[in-house]
């Protein structure tokens, strides 16, 4: 499938909770939305615009998700668009899942020159105000924090950094949020999200273990709500638009992080929009 040895690029988590018909949206607004009106670059979040934007570039796109069915109108979207990619499923609470899902990308694609790790969780959101205190979270939703905060981009990163070592090329990077930062207090109707801090400090121990070896590893924090169909029907986004974040343009920032010259990489990349205060 990829027999001329195109670059490949690999996006874990390549859909959106946010889509139109993702769990978050089922969520927040109890149906599946219309996103027929939304620009095919927005349909699926950061994930579905970084997949395109460098299928775009000429990569061959490997797009995961737990579900393949999730990732279909993507890949055509792709596809349409004059690119190449294909589906893998992968599961990031299982290791078994992620050994099988690498194995064969490597096999039926080739070893990744680009991997972008954009998983992420709702698990927390539908918890009432009376269980907003860290001593009701069940232990089943810091576990899955977990898998996905740390544990999950550390058995990632076990698979495409070997690869990325010896060939002296490569970039690691990562799709995060604010609450990476510091640990915040979690406010009802958010995820559990300070676990996300052991994702930064990951990115941070990486660089340090592998930027020598010619492989950029970066966290992207991404400062705001993101643009989705999701996303845009809440009542926030409605009433203040210039607080919603275009996932194309956060799409253009990775693949910067990509092609910098490695006389001067950047580590971490901080995107907030212009009518926010950043996080710190």
């Amino acid at each position: 499938m990829n027999s001329a040895r195109k670059q490949v690029a690999v996006v874990v988590g390549a859909t959106s909770k946010w889509q139109s018909d993702g769990r978050n949206t089922k969520l927040a607004h109890g149906k599946v939305l219309d996103d027929s009106d939304i620009p095919v670059g927005m349909r699926w979040g950061v994930g579905g615009a970084i997949a395109q934007k460098f299928a775009k570039e000429g990569f061959f796109v490997v797009l995961t998700t737990r579900s393949a069915a999730n990732a279909s109108a993507l890949e055509k979207a792709i596809i349409e668009q004059g690119g190449e990619g294909m589906i893998v499923e992968l599961d990031l609470v299982s290791r078994e899942s992620i050994s099988r899902a690498f194995a064969t990308i490597r096999k039926q694609a080739g070893d990744p020159d680009v991997l972008v790790y954009n998983a992420g969780y709702l698990e927390g959101r539908d918890l009432p105000p009376e269980k907003e205190l860290l001593e009701h979270i069940p232990i089943e939703i810091f576990e899955t924090a977990q898998h996905i905060a740390s544990r999950g981009p550390f058995l990632v990163a076990q698979e495409v950094l070997p690869a990325m070592r010896q060939r002296g090329a490569g970039s690691f990077l990562i799709s995060n949020n604010a609450f990476s930062l510091r640990g915040r207090k979690r406010m009802t109707g958010q995820s559990l999200y300070y676990p996300r801090v052991m994702m930064r400090t990951l990115a941070q121990a990486l660089t340090e273990e592998y930027s020598e070896h010619g492989v950029h590893v970066a966290n992207v924090v991404i400062d705001g709500l993101i643009d989705s169909p999701g996303t845009r029907a809440l009542p926030r986004a409605q009433q203040n638009p210039d607080v919603v974040m275009n996932p194309v343009k956060i799409a253009e920032a990775f693949y910067y992080l990509h092609t910098q010259d490695r006389s001067c990489w950047t580590h971490e990349l901080q995107l907030t929009p212009f009518a926010t205060k950043p996080s710190f």
